[in-house]
């Protein structure tokens, strides 16, 4: 992939970490997303690295490998929030209820220009861009502690039947995009940056709007970002290490579906976000963008194998 023509992407002369510098060292060309989330450096040899930066303190740098698709596909990997599940809003809206408990403001509201940094990411992150912007007084343990009360209330409310209304919708043509895969005899993965307690309520949800019986029964593999992490509880990875980094949509397939690194080209991955798509650029498979998340803002979509309106649209390129 070419990223030193690549418009959509911000030129640096520098990365932020001050690491390489353009035109030095065999160093061609640094870009950057437009949600400033991922670097990537490019050099005179044809190779790249992405630096995929984090405002926990702890960057890392990737790969990047070529990506394509060869036919006939092994596996299709999708995500969760905004692609299979329309649910976004939702998640925002518990982002704004926990920054309004920081503050002390029930009238508090996020701004639209926040939106990029505050879906497509894990937790700590929209949580730790709200404290920075909004109350850098206050801490992301503190800021979870509130997320997690009001999640879990939400959540508990939604499975009672009484919970916040449209929060979960499954995408227009999943289901018959999902019975169609199975048709062909793919493997399908689904994969989220969302923690168990968050994303296990919303798929089975969909699921039964959808009238598709069993979740676990249906897909392959099902990788989140596992357990929050509690004061007296044990927890998993999973807030240092989500999307935009590799870890989720490589677990899925090497682990989940047991399809090695050599054959990657045999698998694709379908994301609506910006953080999603450069997750499977780096973990070497070909992202299909579909429209409505933040592609298109995050200037990602340059990075797309295909950018697609539709799942009708998406399933003609996987015949």
């Amino acid at each position: 992939m070419n990223f030193s023509t690549n418009e959509e992407l911000i030129g640096l002369e520098q990365t932020s970490d001050a690491a390489f510098t353009a035109g030095k060292n065999g160093v061609v060309s640094i870009k950057m997303t437009a949600d400033k989330k991922a670097e990537f450096v490019s050099f005179e040899n044809g190779k790249a690295l992405a630096l995929i930066k984090s405002s926990m303190g702890y960057p890392a740098y990737y790969p990047v490998y070529d990506v394509t698709i060869e036919k006939s596909l092994k596996a299709v990997l999708m995500d969760l929030d905004g692609t299979t599940v329309h649910s976004e809003h939702f998640w925002i809206w518990i982002i704004e209820k926990t920054t309004a408990s920081l503050l002390g403001d029930a009238n508090f509201k996020l701004e639209a220009a926040d939106e990029p940094y505050v879906s497509g990411h894990s937790v700590s992150e929209h949580l730790q861009y709200c404290i920075k912007k909004y109350c850098p007084e206050k801490s992301v343990e503190e800021a979870r502690q509130w997320y997690f009360k009001h999640t879990n209330y939400e959540m508990n409310e939604i499975m009672a039947g009484r919970g916040k209304k449209g929060a979960f919708t499954p995408s227009p043509g999943i289901k018959e995009f999902l019975y169609e895969l199975k048709a062909l005899g793919l493997k399908i993965g689904l994969v989220t940056s969302g923690l168990y307690e968050k994303a296990w309520p919303e798929i089975l949800d969909a699921f039964k709007t959808l009238g598709m019986g069993d979740p676990k029964e249906f897909y392959d593999a099902i990788i989140t970002a596992g357990f929050a992490i509690r004061p007296g509880e044990p927890g998993t990875l999973g807030e240092l290490s989500p999307k935009p980094h590799p870890w989720l949509y490589a677990e899925t397939a090497r682990v989940g579906l047991g399809i090695p690194f050599e054959e990657r080209h045999s698998v694709v991955g379908i994301e609506d976000s910006g953080a999603g798509i450069v997750s499977i650029l780096l973990a070497g498979f070909a992202p299909i963008g579909i429209s409505g998340g933040n592609i298109i803002d995050s200037g990602t979509k340059n990075l797309c194998t295909h950018y697609e309106e539709s799942f009708e649209q998406i399933f003609q390129n996987l015949k």
